[in-house]
Protein backbone atom coordinates (compact mmCIF):
# COMPACT_ATOMS: atom_id res chain seq x y z
CA UNK A 1 0.00 0.00 0.00
CA UNK A 2 1.38 3.38 -1.09
CA UNK A 3 2.56 5.56 1.45
CA UNK A 4 2.25 9.46 1.48
CA UNK A 5 4.87 11.16 3.34
CA UNK A 6 4.24 15.29 3.60
CA UNK A 7 6.41 17.95 2.01
CA UNK A 8 9.03 18.91 4.73
CA UNK A 9 8.43 16.21 6.53
CA UNK A 10 9.31 12.32 6.97
CA UNK A 11 9.06 8.57 8.53
CA UNK A 12 10.32 5.67 10.16
CA UNK A 13 9.72 2.22 9.83
CA UNK A 14 10.48 -1.76 9.55
CA UNK A 15 11.27 -3.61 6.42
CA UNK A 16 12.42 -6.85 6.58
CA UNK A 17 14.99 -8.70 4.24
CA UNK A 18 14.22 -9.88 0.59
CA UNK A 19 11.18 -7.38 1.24
CA UNK A 20 11.18 -4.70 -1.31
CA UNK A 21 11.16 -0.85 -0.70
CA UNK A 22 9.35 1.74 -3.54
CA UNK A 23 10.38 5.50 -2.87
CA UNK A 24 8.29 7.37 -5.71
CA UNK A 25 8.82 11.23 -6.95
CA UNK A 26 4.92 12.05 -7.35
CA UNK A 27 4.92 15.35 -8.65
CA UNK A 28 9.07 15.21 -9.95
CA UNK A 29 11.70 17.49 -9.01
CA UNK A 30 11.44 16.47 -5.19
CA UNK A 31 14.66 14.43 -3.09
CA UNK A 32 14.33 12.48 -0.35
CA UNK A 33 16.90 11.83 1.91
CA UNK A 34 17.34 8.08 3.46
CA UNK A 35 19.00 6.55 6.09
CA UNK A 36 19.76 2.65 6.92
CA UNK A 37 19.97 0.96 10.44
CA UNK A 38 20.15 -3.10 10.96
CA UNK A 39 17.05 -3.71 13.08
CA UNK A 40 19.44 -6.35 14.98
CA UNK A 41 21.88 -3.63 16.01
CA UNK A 42 21.53 0.14 15.42
CA UNK A 43 25.06 0.81 15.54
CA UNK A 44 25.13 -0.65 12.22
CA UNK A 45 24.42 1.81 9.71
CA UNK A 46 24.62 3.26 6.48
CA UNK A 47 27.69 4.69 5.06
CA UNK A 48 28.48 6.57 2.63
CA UNK A 49 32.36 5.93 2.29
CA UNK A 50 31.85 2.29 2.13
CA UNK A 51 29.69 2.47 -0.44
CA UNK A 52 31.24 5.03 -2.76
CA UNK A 53 34.22 3.19 -2.25
CA UNK A 54 33.18 -1.08 -2.53
CA UNK A 55 31.11 0.25 -5.49
CA UNK A 56 33.83 2.69 -7.30
CA UNK A 57 31.48 5.43 -8.13
CA UNK A 58 30.05 8.32 -6.98
CA UNK A 59 26.91 7.94 -8.69
CA UNK A 60 25.09 4.70 -7.02
CA UNK A 61 22.10 3.82 -9.17
CA UNK A 62 20.42 0.52 -10.60
CA UNK A 63 22.42 -2.55 -9.79
CA UNK A 64 24.53 -0.90 -7.26
CA UNK A 65 24.21 -1.97 -3.50
CA UNK A 66 24.43 0.50 -0.27
CA UNK A 67 26.83 -0.58 2.35
CA UNK A 68 26.79 -0.08 5.85
CA UNK A 69 29.58 0.84 8.41
CA UNK A 70 30.75 -2.35 8.85
CA UNK A 71 30.95 -3.56 5.07
CA UNK A 72 27.94 -5.15 4.81
CA UNK A 73 25.09 -4.95 1.96
CA UNK A 74 22.23 -3.57 3.34
CA UNK A 75 20.21 -2.74 0.18
CA UNK A 76 20.89 -2.92 -3.74
CA UNK A 77 19.23 -0.85 -6.32
CA UNK A 78 16.76 -2.86 -8.80
CA UNK A 79 15.37 -0.23 -10.64
CA UNK A 80 16.37 3.78 -10.97
CA UNK A 81 14.35 5.45 -13.49
CA UNK A 82 15.80 9.00 -12.54
CA UNK A 83 19.25 7.52 -12.58
CA UNK A 84 20.78 10.45 -10.62
CA UNK A 85 21.15 10.20 -6.66
CA UNK A 86 23.59 11.73 -4.46
CA UNK A 87 25.67 9.70 -1.72
CA UNK A 88 28.17 13.03 -0.68
CA UNK A 89 26.07 15.90 1.19
CA UNK A 90 24.63 15.07 4.72
CA UNK A 91 20.91 15.82 5.68
CA UNK A 92 19.56 19.32 5.78
CA UNK A 93 19.72 20.60 9.40
CA UNK A 94 19.33 23.78 11.26
CA UNK A 95 22.65 24.69 10.79
CA UNK A 96 22.25 24.36 6.88
CA UNK A 97 19.68 27.07 6.53
CA UNK A 98 22.01 29.38 9.18
CA UNK A 99 24.85 28.86 7.28
CA UNK A 100 24.64 28.67 3.42
CA UNK A 101 20.98 30.42 3.73
CA UNK A 102 21.87 33.20 5.97
CA UNK A 103 18.46 32.07 7.74
CA UNK A 104 18.17 32.47 11.60
CA UNK A 105 14.50 31.41 11.85
CA UNK A 106 12.77 28.02 12.48
CA UNK A 107 13.32 25.92 9.15
CA UNK A 108 12.35 22.36 8.90
CA UNK A 109 15.08 19.94 8.06
CA UNK A 110 15.80 16.19 6.67
CA UNK A 111 17.93 15.82 10.00
CA UNK A 112 15.39 16.83 12.40
CA UNK A 113 12.67 14.79 10.47
CA UNK A 114 14.84 11.64 9.97
CA UNK A 115 15.91 11.61 14.08
CA UNK A 116 12.48 12.86 15.38
CA UNK A 117 10.78 9.68 13.34
CA UNK A 118 13.08 7.38 14.75
CA UNK A 119 13.26 7.87 18.07
CA UNK A 120 10.40 5.18 18.09
CA UNK A 121 13.49 2.75 17.42
CA UNK A 122 15.92 4.55 20.23
CA UNK A 123 18.10 6.24 17.40
CA UNK A 124 19.25 9.62 18.50
CA UNK A 125 20.46 12.78 16.66
CA UNK A 126 24.44 11.61 17.01
CA UNK A 127 23.29 8.58 15.34
CA UNK A 128 22.15 9.89 11.94
CA UNK A 129 24.61 9.57 9.54
CA UNK A 130 24.65 10.71 5.93
CA UNK A 131 21.70 9.85 3.82
CA UNK A 132 21.23 8.51 0.57
CA UNK A 133 19.96 11.36 -1.08
CA UNK A 134 17.35 9.94 -3.73
CA UNK A 135 16.76 11.84 -6.78
CA UNK A 136 19.29 14.65 -5.56
CA UNK A 137 20.94 16.42 -8.49
CA UNK A 138 24.49 17.34 -7.19
CA UNK A 139 27.13 18.51 -10.35
CA UNK A 140 31.02 18.62 -9.50
CA UNK A 141 33.60 20.30 -11.70
CA UNK A 142 36.94 18.95 -12.83
CA UNK A 143 38.59 20.93 -9.57
CA UNK A 144 36.33 19.25 -7.19
CA UNK A 145 33.91 22.22 -6.52
CA UNK A 146 29.88 20.90 -6.11
CA UNK A 147 26.67 22.16 -6.78
CA UNK A 148 23.21 21.64 -5.85
CA UNK A 149 20.76 21.61 -9.37
CA UNK A 150 17.15 20.87 -9.44
CA UNK A 151 16.66 17.30 -9.41
CA UNK A 152 16.00 15.77 -12.63
CA UNK A 153 13.27 13.66 -12.01
CA UNK A 154 10.03 13.74 -13.34
CA UNK A 155 6.65 13.16 -12.02
CA UNK A 156 6.43 9.15 -11.39
CA UNK A 157 9.91 8.30 -11.26
CA UNK A 158 11.01 5.86 -8.95
CA UNK A 159 13.99 3.68 -7.21
CA UNK A 160 12.92 0.17 -5.80
CA UNK A 161 15.57 -1.10 -3.52
CA UNK A 162 15.68 -4.55 -1.93
CA UNK A 163 16.67 -5.02 1.60
CA UNK A 164 19.28 -7.09 2.17
CA UNK A 165 18.90 -7.77 6.32
CA UNK A 166 16.32 -6.35 8.78
CA UNK A 167 16.25 -3.10 8.49
CA UNK A 168 15.03 0.18 10.02
CA UNK A 169 14.39 2.91 7.26
CA UNK A 170 14.36 6.66 7.91
CA UNK A 171 12.82 8.34 4.71
CA UNK A 172 12.05 12.78 4.31
CA UNK A 173 10.77 14.83 1.64
CA UNK A 174 13.49 17.48 1.78
CA UNK A 175 13.35 20.68 3.12
CA UNK A 176 16.22 22.32 1.39
CA UNK A 177 15.24 24.43 -0.93
CA UNK A 178 18.47 24.34 -3.49
CA UNK A 179 17.85 20.84 -3.47
CA UNK A 180 14.16 20.65 -4.82
CA UNK A 181 14.25 23.63 -7.54
CA UNK A 182 12.52 26.34 -5.01
CA UNK A 183 9.80 23.77 -4.08
CA UNK A 184 8.54 21.34 -1.85
CA UNK A 185 6.18 18.28 -2.78
CA UNK A 186 5.34 14.78 -1.10
CA UNK A 187 7.16 11.79 -1.55
CA UNK A 188 5.93 8.12 -1.79
CA UNK A 189 6.58 4.96 -0.67
CA UNK A 190 5.27 1.75 -0.99
CA UNK A 191 6.83 -1.80 0.78
CA UNK A 192 6.66 -4.84 -1.05
CA UNK A 193 7.05 -8.65 -0.42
Amino acid sequence: MMQVIGKQSGAAFRIKKGQKLKVTDPDGGQVSDMVLFNASDKREKISSGKTLDFEESILITKGDFLWSNRSNKMMKILEDTNGRNDFLLAPCSPETFKIMYNNNEYHPSCFENLYTNLEQYGIEPDDIPTAFNIFMNVQFKPDGKLSVEPPLSKAGDHVLFEARMDLIVGLTACSAEDSNGGSFKPIHYEIMD
